[in-house]
């Protein structure tokens, strides 16, 4: 996994989910994500749940409230311009999938442990805190 950052965009997973959104116009591509991390549910690798934080991300973009803010979100600026506003029940969905990303028996839980840094799960709450906002 090439990862920069403990920021939601910040591996290759993430950036190439982003590259998915120019063009799309409706949350079908960060739905998909979603689903595609609860069927993995306890096999989820580590790309998946890379993809579906970063899909998260996406969401809080989209309700207004970003946590990464930088030349790897233009993509997802671009995006929610185009889309209509997230629903709150697709921001419940973003929850889920990140609550899902990060179990602490998980692949990608457990890369982010060997680092030794708590960057990764302040990142993660940052993102919960802005998607749980009502």
């Amino acid at each position: 996994m090439g990862t920069w950052s403990a920021e939601p965009i910040g591996n290759d997973a993430a950036a190439d989910f982003v590259a998915e959104l120019d063009g799309e116009r409706r949350w079908t591509v960060v739905k998909a994500a979603f689903s595609t991390a609860a069927k993995l549910g306890d096999t989820l690798d580590s790309d998946t749940a890379a993809t579906a934080i970063a899909a998260a991300e996406v969401v809080a973009h989209g309700l207004g409230r970003p946590t990464q803010t930088d030349a790897y979100t233009e993509s997802i600026q671009q995006f929610v311009g185009r889309a209509r506003r997230p629903s709150r029940r697709l921001a419940d969905r973003a929850i889920q999938a990140v609550h899902d990303a990060a179990r602490p028996d998980g692949e990608l839980a457990e890369l982010w442990a060997e680092t030794g840094s708590s960057d990764w799960q302040e990142s993660l709450r940052r993102l919960l805190a802005a998607l749980e906002e009502r």
